[in-house]
């Protein structure tokens, strides 16, 4: 029994020195016997305990290198917790290939929740850890705790109870399972298969937060968030510091705030100006048509201006034809003629030459003997008076 010191694989065997507090012999297995026995080449690290059996081998040496004894390794397997650490290598594999470790990743959770779950004993310095980081991040929800047994190795069926009630529990949102650190043994009850199987069939989410930054356990794996330490769980569980999105919603506020005052002022503004348009077109319209009644009217003044001066420049001609246009006699004779004119053409004047006119009865005129067989009775208008007639004639057969 011993540590392993400078672990090697060459070719065909594994070297390594077996050390103890009085000294340290060379060892070498063949690759056959060490992969037989299933030993995690990865844990064979230096320090790490071991008890192995075998016996004495002796090289005889060569032209390039000298005699030597060893020990031939038959048979190896890790002590304390190197044993630990292979047996938690092996579930780990199991359980991965199981699918234990997807459910949980795939669960959302919320951002700010309302109740969180813990698991952990009240009172100790992770439990003390939580709070304050809770605090830190400014959190006002409700703490539901379940007590259970964070230190000895035979905890998990109390921690998977815990779990179970919790999730039982519509009002949780989210639950942390958290204890200080320690050795790989002290925290062997976080490795449980039985609990990792249970929490990968909550339907509530669980943030892991077991030992230190070093510790690794399977509860590490299965659960929702994994976090090195009680402080960073606080983090994960309330993912928005509460005091600052507070102050920077009231930030935002006073900024929406003060840019609807602004739209306001501007749109009001914008509506004042659209508002007194109309009162703006009708006074543009109002000058534009005094301006052409002043334009009118000097153009008016030009005219009377220039008649005036046509005047002045004529004015003995025009004085001649008012004159003879004022002559009275003249004037009379002129409309004399006029009549005479217009009388000529009277259909009356005809008539007193003898002449008569045939109307119908509705005072149509009636032009031709067609007419007057078609219409039968007709009137005979002459210069003084009319009278009816009944046409007998009836046209050649």
């Amino acid at each position: 029994m011993g540590e392993i010191t400078g672990f090697r694989r060459a070719r065909k065997a594994a070297y390594f020195e077996l050390r103890d507090a009085e000294g340290a012999i060379p060892c070498s297995m063949w690759l056959s016997d060490l992969d037989r026995l299933g030993v995690d080449d990865s844990l064979l690290v230096d320090g790490a305990g071991v008890v192995i059996g075998g016996g004495l081998d002796y090289y005889p040496g060569s032209a390039t290198s000298s005699p030597s004894f060893t020990f031939r390794v038959t048979h190896l397997r890790l002590a304390g917790e190197g044993d630990l650490l292979a047996r938690l290598a092996a579930l780990r594999k199991q359980l991965e290939a199981d699918g234990v470790f997807r459910p949980q990743k795939e669960l959302v959770r919320p951002v700010l929740p309302k109740t969180i779950g813990v698991v952990t004993a009240r009172g100790s310095a992770a439990c003390q850890d939580l709070l304050a980081g809770l605090e830190r991040r400014s959190w006002r929800g409700t703490l539901v705790w379940a007590d259970a047994p964070v230190q000895d190795r035979r905890a998990a069926p109390a921690i998977a109870s815990a779990l179970r009630g919790l999730s039982e529990q519509p009002s949780v949102d989210v639950a942390v399972v958290c204890r200080g650190g320690g050795s790989l043994a002290d925290l062997w009850a976080f490795c449980d298969e039985s609990l990792c199987r249970t929490v990968a069939l909550l339907r509530l989410p669980v943030v892991s937060a077991v030992g230190h930054e070093s510790d690794r356990t399977l509860i590490d794996d299965v659960s929702a968030v994994c976090c090195s330490t009680p402080t960073h769980a606080a983090e994960e569980l309330v993912r928005v510091d509460v005091a600052a999105a507070r102050a920077e919603a009231s930030a935002r506020g006073a900024r929406l705030q003060r840019a609807s005052v602004g739209a306001v002022r501007t749109r009001g503004q914008r509506l004042a100006q659209l508002a007194a348009a109309p009162e703006r077109t009708v006074r543009h319209e109002r000058r534009r048509l005094h301006q052409m009644l002043r334009e009118v009217r000097a153009s008016a003044t030009r005219r009377v201006g220039e008649r005036d001066r046509l005047v002045a420049r004529f004015g003995l001609v025009a004085s001649r034809k008012a004159a003879a246009a004022s002559d009275p006699a003249r004037a009379a004779s002129k409309l004399s003629a006029l009549e005479a004119a217009v009388r000529g053409h009277e259909p009356q004047r005809t008539l007193e030459r003898g002449y008569a006119l045939v109307e119908s009865a509705d005072g149509d005129a009636v032009t031709t003997a067609e007419a007057a067989r078609a219409r039968r009775d007709v009137r005979v208008r002459f210069a003084d008076d009319a009278v009816r007639a009944r046409v007998e004639d009836q046209p050649d057969e």
